[in-house]
């Protein structure tokens, strides 16, 4: 059984990997036994700190610096990685950002970039990282979607609407890919415990109320927790999972209602 989980000497490239979610899933599958390639594009110096933090674990891995929305750049660096490194066999299309302001007030040079980075860039990676998967008729792709594609929340619109249009996205990967022994899924995170939440994970805040109050598992998830998920999107244990999007949200899409912790 063991085995259906095993992904000792994978490589597996995330985007956006230096700090938060990326970098607790880069750790997860380092654990694990998986050679990460860590990427980022804001600064040579975060990845170079990201690369150390992981071989300070014990986890071997490396890290290139490109633009995930800049077509050519993403071309240059899978070659590069696939040269220097060898072939991916584990994508995880992490990067992401988010904007929140009002539909009315959002300019539309605002809503583009959140569209291109959260919805194009996946398709960008994914396009070059499956050409090499389809060859070798092998591969697994993680798109991280979010609970923002399947509901709607105040002045998330351009989210909301890039993770919905990434899990269609990923459904239709499935279907043009599945053919090639190539997985495609999904995992949409809640709401977790990270560095970007520590400020309003406070007693007292309004924010961590609601999440607390709205989580049946009543508490932010510790973002651990991702790693468990990514391991089996990333092995054998999901050859015959195709286009499904696996939330990790505490069971906050379970419900509508008043969960059992308010009572």
């Amino acid at each position: 059984m063991t085995n259906l989980f095993d992904i000792k000497g994978k490589i597996a490239l995330i985007t956006g990997s230096t700090h938060g979610l990326g970098m607790a899933m880069a750790k997860g599958l380092g654990q694990a036994g998986a050679t990460i390639v860590v990427n980022g594009n804001s600064s040579q110096e975060k990845i170079d700190n990201a690369v150390a933090e992981l071989k300070s674990e014990g986890i071997t891995a490396v890290g290139y610096k490109f633009n995930v929305t800049e077509e050519q750049e993403v071309k240059t660096a899978i070659q590069k990685i696939e040269s220097e490194v060898g072939p991916i066999d584990i994508l995880i299309n992490n990067a992401g950002i988010i904007k929140r302001i009002p539909l009315l007030d959002m300019e539309v040079s605002d809503f583009r970039e959140v569209v291109d980075i959260d919805l194009v860039s996946p398709f960008i990676v994914s396009k070059h990282v499956a050409k090499g998967m389809i060859q070798r008729r092998q591969g697994k792709i993680i798109n991280i979607c979010s609970m923002m594609s399947e509901l709607g929340r105040n002045t998330v619109s351009a989210y909301a609407a890039a993770k919905g249009g990434l899990k269609m996205l990923t459904k239709n990967m499935a279907t043009e890919w599945a053919k090639y022994n190539v997985q495609i899924n999904g995992i949409g995170p809640g709401y977790f415990a990270t560095e970007q939440t520590k400020p309003i994970r406070v007693d007292g805040h309004p924010f961590n109320e609601f999440i607390i109050s709205r989580t049946p598992a009543a508490k932010w998830g510790d973002p651990s927790d991702l790693a468990g998920a990514a391991i089996f999107l990333s092995s054998k244990a999901s050859d015959f999972v195709n286009g499904h999007i696996l939330y990790v949200d505490g069971g906050i899409l379970a419900t509508i209602g008043k969960p059992s912790n308010e009572e």
